[in-house]
C-alpha cells in the first residue's frame, strides 16, 4: 500500500489509504507502525555503537592483536559511518523508504551475523564496516520519515522519542557489554544484538511501506569519492588525537596529515555541491542553510554534542583513571543519566509542541554549562552520589536541547530537502562528536602530562563549560518555526 506526501502551506501532510489527514489529525495506524520499526531499529543500531568498546581489553588477548590494531574496530566503525552519512540524503531520494529500511537493516544484520562466528580480527573488522553502513542510514531514515509523515504541530513530541534512541541506547552499551563479558564469550555481544536486529527486519519487511515516492536523481560520482577522503580524512585526523587517553601530548604526523587531507577534501566537496547546485542534482543538498533556524540548530548541536562527549569520554577517564573503578562500575553509574534523558525525550517533546524552543533551548543550556562547570570541580574524594547527580543533571540539560534544536532545525524545510537536511545533521553529530573527543582529550594529556590526572580533567570539563557558553548565546535565538512549501524560501 503505497504512501503518498502532498505538501501545503502549513507542511507536508500524507495520505494514507485514500485519507488525508490534517495537522489536528492522529497519527494513523500505519504511520505509527512505520515510526515504531524504525525506531526499534535506530534503537538498536545506536546501541551496537557503544557495546564494543569495553570489549577491546579482551580482543587484544583472545584475537593476539596489540592496542592500535583492535582499536581499529572503534575507528573503522566511526570512518564508515562519517563516509555513509553524506550520501544518504541521495539514497534516501533515489530508493523507496522500504528499499532504504531493507538496505540498512539487511547490511546491519549481515554484519553482527559476521561478526559473531568471526575467526579473527580481519573478518571481525570486515563485519564492523559492514555494519556501520546500515547504521549510518538509520537515523536519518528515522529523521526524514518523521517529517513526511507526523502533522506539524505533533513533530515534537514524536521527534522526542528519538531520544530514546540517542541517549538510552549509548548509556546502556557499556553496561550491556560488561554483564555480557562477566558471564559469557566476546561473541554475545553480537549474539545478544543478533536476534533483535531480525526481529526488526522481519517486521520492517512485512509492514514497512513506503513513504513518498522515489525521485530520478543521477548520482555524481566524483562527490562520493570526496566524501572519503573528505570526511573520512577529517574524522580520522580528529579521532586520532582524541584516541591516545592521555599517553601522547600533542597530534602525530598521521593526525595532521589527516586533517589537512580532511579538511581540503570538505573543501573541494562543499564548492562541488554548489556547482551541482546549479543542475540541481547535488549528492548533499546545501541550500538547507539558507534557512535561519536550520543553520542556528545545527550550529547547536555542534556545541551539544562536543558537551556529550565531554560526559561521554571525559568522566569515565575521571572514574577509571583517578577513581580506579572498572568497566561495569563506570557504565552503572553513567546509566541512570542515559536513562533518564531517555525518558524525558516524549515530555520534553509535548512542551515543544506547546511552548516551542526558546523556554527550552535556554534552561537547557543554562543547565549544561552549570553541571559542565560543577566537573571540573571534581577530586580524588569527590562522592558517588554527586557525581550521578551531577552526570543526571547533565542528561536532563541534554534532553532540553536535542529534542528542539532537531525540531527547529529541520521544520522549516521543504519536503525536498528532508533527506539533506536530516543527512547534515546526522554528519554534523559525527564530525562534532569526534571533534569534541579530540580536544577535550588532548586538553587532559596535555595538562595531565604537567599537573596531573585531576588537573587534566579540571582543564578538560573547564573547556567544556567554555564552549557550552556558546549554547547559552544560540539558545537566545531559536524561535518557533512553521512548515514549509516545497520550494526554496531564502533567509530574509
Amino acid at each position: 500500500m503505497a504512501t503518498n506526501v502532498s505538501p501545503n502551506a502549513s507542511g507536508p501532510s500524507v495520505q494514507v489509504s485514500g485519507s488525508r489527514p490534517s495537522a489536528s489529525d492522529r497519527l494513523s495506524r500505519e504511520s505509527v507502525t512505520i515510526i515504531s520499526t524504525l525506531l526499534v531499529a535506530t534503537f538498536v543500531v545506536i546501541l551496537n555503537e557503544t557495546i564494543m568498546n569495553v570489549a577491546l581489553p579482551r580482543l587484544m588477548v583472545e584475537l593476539q592483536v596489540d592496542a592500535p590494531t583492535v582499536q581499529w574496530l572503534a575507528t573503522g566503525f566511526m570512518l564508515t559511518m562519517a563516509v555513509v552519512i553524506p550520501t544518504t540524503g541521495f539514497i534516501m531520494q533515489r530508493l523507496s523508504t522500504r528499499a532504504v529500511f531493507l538496505l540498512a537493516m539487511g547490511l546491519f544484520t549481515s554484519g553482527t551475523a559476521l561478526a559473531a562466528v568471526a575467526p579473527g580480527f580481519e573478518l571481525l573488522l570486515l563485519a564492523r564496516i559492514i555494519q556501520a553502513g546500515g547504521s549510518a542510514i538509520m537515523m536519518p531514515l528515522l529523521m526524514t520519515t518523521i517529517l513526511t509523515l507526523v502533522p506539524l504541530a505533533k513533530r515534537g513530541v514524536v521527534m522526542g522519542n528519538i531520544g530514546i534512541a540517542i541517549s538510552v541506547a549509548p548509556a546502556m552499551g557499556p553496561t550491556v557489554s560488561g554483564l555480557i563479558l562477566e558471564h559469557f564469550s566476546w561473541r554475545f555481544i553480537f549474539v545478544f544484538v543478533l536476534p533483535v536486529a531480525l526481529v526488526a527486519l522481519a517486521i520492517g519487511a512485512k509492514y514497512l511501506t513506503n513513504v513518498g515516492e522515489a525521485a530520478k536523481t543521477k548520482l555524481d560520482l566524483l562527490s562520493l569519492v570526496l566524501t572519503v577522503p573528505a570526511f573520512g580524512g577529517l574524522v580520522y585526523g580528529l579521532s586520532q588525537i582524541g584516541g591516545g587517553h592521555g599517553g601522547q601530548a600533542g597530534p602525530g604526523q598521521v593526525a595532521i596529515t589527516a586533517l589537512v587531507i580532511g579538511i581540503t577534501g570538505i573543501a573541494v566537496f562543499v564548492l562541488r555541491q554548489l556547482r551541482l547546485q546549479k543542475a540541481d542534482a547535488p549528492l548533499l543538498d546545501l541550500r538547507v542553510f539558507t534557512f535561519r533556524m536550520f543553520t542556528v540548530s545545527a550550529l547547536l548541536m555542534v556545541v551539544v554534542m562536543v558537551a556529550l562527549f565531554g560526559g561521554v569520554v571525559l568522566l569515565p577517564l575521571y572514574l577509571q583513571e583517578i577513581r580506579g573503578l572498572g568497566s561495569l562500575e563506570t557504565g552503572l553509574m553513567m546509566l541512570p543519566g542515559g536513562l533518564v534523558m531517555g525518558l524525558l525525550g516524549p515530555f520534553v517533546g509535548r512542551l515543544f509542541d506547546k511552548v516551542g524552543p526558546l523556554p527550552l533551548t535556554i534552561t537547557g543550556s543554562i543547565l549544561m554549562v552549570l553541571a559542565l562547570w560543577q566537573f571540573s570541580m571534581l577530586d580524588a574524594s569527590t562522592s558517588v552520589a554527586w557525581i550521578v547527580t551531577l552526570h543526571v543533571g547533565l542528561s536532563c540539560a541534554l534532553s532540553l536541547l536535542f529534542t528542539p534544536a532537531f525540531t527547529t532545525g529541520l521544520n522549516p524545510l521543504p519536503p525536498d530537502l528532508y533527506s539533506h537536511g536530516s543527512a547534515i545533521m546526522g554528519t554534523t553529530q559525527q564530525v562534532a562528536g569526534a571533534a569534541g573527543t579530540a580536544l577535550l582529550v588532548s586538553i587532559f594529556a596535555v595538562v595531565s602530562a604537567t599537573s596531573g590526572l585531576i588537573a587534566g580533567i579540571s582543564a578538560a570539563f573547564m573547556t567544556a563549560t567554555v564552549i557550552a557558553l556558546a549554547a547559552v548565546v544560540l539558545s537566545v535565538m531559536m524561535r518557533k518555526t512553521e512548515g514549509a512549501a516545497p520550494g526554496i524560501r531564502p533567509i530574509h
